[in-house]
């Protein structure tokens, strides 16, 4: 009995295959970066949207965050008090509107147009979007008896966390992109991680912020930072492309 023509599992394989070795390759302006780029955005989306919902709607949260803050202060010293004022201090619009301006300038002198709107679209809009999530989820500050700071705007998501994840995000992608070695690469990674971790907690030891502020700055700033980054990096392997297929 003839069982009839069968079909080449190769040959019906070979399309989707090719799809997903060109999204993992790093190669190409539609390969691994824009991958990786849309992974982290719609995960800090998720992320983001998911603390958002407790925040609104879950008394755990509320009170998982009252005790974080209570913890905080009850372990309050002269000596982290005076550290944290100054990490925060690296956090502060004054000092991160200085050092994305003075970045901006440096990849400007060399020329880097894609570079520079990657950190103008990062800190910019990410600032502008920290203000509008702000006044639509108008959720107030720790309310403490000894504060340690007395801000009146609105707390949700914290301005300095999220300030911090954009331009130390930004800058460790800026100087990564020039280093061949991933031991460097995951250094730099790492201290800018830190950085924004110290910047966050220091929010929350002063009395600014509660934890799902924080944790919720950090996640919408990676997803925006992912987006600033991933479009203007696409944009800029298309054109390159583009000049040496002309060529």
């Amino acid at each position: 009995m003839n069982p009839g023509p069968v079909s080449d599992p190769p040959r019906r394989l070979e399309r989707p295959i090719r799809f997903f070795r060109a999204r993992f390759s790093p190669e190409g302006y539609l390969g691994l970066h824009l991958t990786i780029g849309l992974l982290v955005l719609v995960a800090g989306g998720w992320w983001f949207s998911e603390i958002a919902e407790d925040v609104s709607r879950d008394t755990s949260t509320r009170l998982l965050d009252g005790t974080i803050t209570s913890w905080f202060v009850a372990h309050a010293t002269t000596l982290l008090t005076r550290f944290f004022r100054i990490v925060t201090f690296f956090g502060s619009v004054g000092f991160l509107s200085v050092a994305s301006i003075a970045l901006a300038l440096v990849l400007a002198l060399r020329r880097n147009l894609y570079r520079l709107l990657a950190v103008t679209l990062a800190a910019g809009g990410g600032a502008l979007l920290n203000l509008l999530l702000k006044h639509f989820f108008h959720r107030q500050r720790p309310v403490l008896e000894d504060p340690l700071v007395t801000l009146s705007s609105y707390g949700f998501p914290s301005g300095h966390t999220m300030g911090a994840t954009l331009f130390y995000g930004v800058l460790a992608l800026v100087v990564t992109y020039s280093i061949r070695s991933w031991l460097r690469r995951t250094m730099i990674g790492f201290a800018a991680a830190l950085v924004i971790a110290l910047i966050g907690v220091s929010r929350i030891y002063l009395g600014a912020h509660y934890f799902t502020d924080v944790i919720g700055a950090i996640a919408i700033g990676l997803a925006w930072l992912a987006f600033s980054w991933t479009g203007m990096e696409t944009l800029r392997r298309r054109r390159a492309m583009r000049q040496e297929a002309s060529s």
